[in-house]
């Protein structure tokens, strides 16, 4: 009964922790208000910055970009359900970054474009412009709206808020300085907020350490989980449907991350406003080569909580916002005795884990191999115990979700972290959080102004107009991923949510953007039908056939706009009446 109690219970904060958050988000929007103060005298500063930032503020602003708090909140959670292998997705960042920085971005810096697309028009015409701009638009705002989503997840489970008024107030401080600063005050903050996301990952990191049993440091930590699979990083096998393994990483999220750093605006956007094509070259290269190592970080801090919670009895289920909702219903008394069960497990585990230490002491292989498989199969009785008690909630919630993964890490953090330490991790999630969701709405003002209101509904106008509206439009994003967010649900977890979202149209706009750069003779009208085709094609696959294959939908949508766009052209020009002319 009392272990029921206490997880239902809303965990409080210290006020030496509101002071360390509160104190380290106002000394980030204060630094980047600071240093963008004189930056905006036009519309193009507001959108573009004054292109004038070195490679160091590039390669941090590009990571804080895509390093949103979704990264901090829902991997390691990923990590303490399925091990090391989601570090497979970054494997083609490299690849992908070295691509961009050789044969993309020098496009971008001859034609000095305010938005990705313009080039798009340049190439093609204003339809096909318009057409991946809008692409662009849809799943953007729709990725910002699950990055404002994951830290008001938080804030509800700790405090009990409203999820929507929760998301508003996220929003609101987001809006504030971009609209005050534009692109160059997202850029300065994320070097601040990158510093703060990066201590407090390697904090985290030393504290579950720190806080496992004597004699357990890193070394036996790893074997420990090793034990069950979970270090194992790379998986050479495959299938069509499985989400992670090196082909995957290596093909599927190369093309994924090309259409991401090359055709989506929140990062075109970070990288163009470098003040030289070397300086924007070298950070994009920086971001490549270092993202693998900080994915890797933060996956291991997901392993390491799930070896300290093999030490310290974790929750059944890990969001107290799905426990609460049984207490009264007739799913209450089976999530109970499971919770009973549960605890018994934790007792035999604790055994397990005694043996293994005293098997490794030894030098008894056979003994040592007795001991892993003790674990291995313990463990499988409490993941089918989560799962019988998944099921509950989720027949309690009226079938909605019921996954906790998103909660793994937070629920260490608040229960197992020092006072003021706690203010500080919580702000490293409120610091990635709001540099994804500014980046984002940079681009997505910066989007709609340049290439639909600029160029279609209000051209002519005043630069001072175009300022004003640039400012208004982030406003105006800002209600939509409220709005969209009030809507989204909990996938299996957010991370993979933002990928799936990415690559239902990753794909159509990378084949864009691959057909203008390498087939010089393919034109606007075979490209347009192409693109509308692939998208149905993309979207039926994914609603019709798979959602767990998303991965291989990028380089499927690129490789078709391609080929469509290649077979559409010759036939137009084969369907062209031969005209010979007469000569007298």
């Amino acid at each position: 009964m009392n272990s029921f109690v206490s997880v239902v219970t809303c965990l409080k904060m210290h006020l030496l922790d509101w002071v360390v958050l509160i104190g380290t988000l106002g000394l980030i929007v204060l630094y980047g208000i600071r240093k963008s103060r004189n930056s905006v005298s036009d519309s193009d500063d507001f959108l573009a910055g004054k292109r004038d930032l070195p490679w160091w503020t590039i390669g941090l602003s590009i990571m804080a970009t895509q390093a949103s708090a979704i990264t901090f909140l829902s991997t390691p959670g990923q990590a303490f359900s399925d091990g090391m292998q989601f570090v497979q997705f970054y494997f083609g960042m490299p690849i992908a970054m070295l691509f961009l920085a050789y044969f993309v971005l020098p496009v971008y810096y001859k034609l000095r474009v305010t938005t990705a697309y313009e080039y798009l028009e340049q190439r093609f015409d204003i339809r096909i412009r318009t057409l991946t701009a809008v692409l662009f638009l849809i799943q953007r705002g729709m990725a910002a709206s699950i990055s404002i989503l994951a830290p008001s997840i938080i804030l509800c489970a700790v405090f009990g808020w409203n999820l929507i008024l929760t998301n508003i107030f996220m929003t609101i401080f987001v809006v504030f300085y971009t609209v005050s600063g534009g692109s160059a005050a997202v850029s300065r903050t994320q070097e601040l907020q990158m510093s703060v996301m990066l201590g407090g990952l390697i904090l985290a990191f030393i504290l579950i350490v720190h806080n496992l049993p004597a004699g357990i440091g890193v070394s036996e930590a790893w074997e420990i989980a090793g034990a069950t699979g979970k270090t194992q990083v790379v998986d050479w096998s495959f299938h069509w449907q499985d989400r992670y393994n090196i082909w995957s990483g290596l093909l599927g999220s190369t093309f994924l991350f090309l259409s991401y750093f090359g055709a989506d605006q929140s990062q075109v956007g970070r990288y163009l406003s470098g003040k030289s094509l070397r300086e924007s070259r070298v950070g994009l290269i920086f971001n490549g080569f270092i993202k693998i190592p900080m994915q890797f970080l933060v996956l291991a801090v997901g392993v390491m909580v799930w070896v300290f919670f093999q030490f310290n009895q974790p929750p059944l289920h890990f969001n107290n916002a799905n426990v609460a909702l049984i207490k009264g219903t007739p799913g209450e008394a089976a999530y109970r005795q499971l919770a009973s069960q549960d605890s018994l497990l934790f007792i035999r585990k604790t055994v397990a884990m005694d043996a293994f230490s005293v098997a490794k002491a030894g030098s008894d292989a056979t003994v040592l191999a007795a001991a892993e498989n003790d674990i291995r199969e313990l463990e499988k009785e409490r993941v089918a115990l989560r799962s019988e008690a998944e099921a509950i909630i989720k027949t309690a919630n009226n079938g909605a979700k019921s996954e906790d993964k998103d909660f793994v890490f937070i629920n260490f953090v608040l229960g197992h972290i020092p006072r003021g330490l706690v203010g500080l991790m919580l702000a490293m999630i409120f610091c990635a959080a709001w540099s994804t969701t500014a980046s984002e709405l940079s681009a997505l003002s910066a989007t709609a102004v340049s290439d639909i209101y600029r160029r279609l509904l209000a051209p002519g106008r005043s630069d001072e107009h175009y300022l004003k509206a640039s400012r208004w439009t982030v406003g105006f994003w800002g209600v939509f991923i409220v709005l969209f967010a009030a809507f989204a649900a909990l996938s299996e977890n957010l991370i993979q949510a933002v990928n799936m979202i990415g690559s239902l149209f990753y794909g159509t706009i990378l084949g864009i953007f691959f057909t203008a750069f390498f087939l010089k003779k393919v034109g606007g009208k075979a490209v347009l039908l192409a693109a509308v085709i692939t998208e149905i094609v993309i979207i039926a696959l994914f609603f019709g056939v798979s959602k767990d294959a998303f991965l291989w939908y990028n380089p499927l949508g690129c490789g078709l706009v391609m080929l469509l766009g290649w077979l559409f052209q010759r036939l137009y020009r084969a369907s062209k009446p031969v005209v010979i002319s007469e000569q007298s």
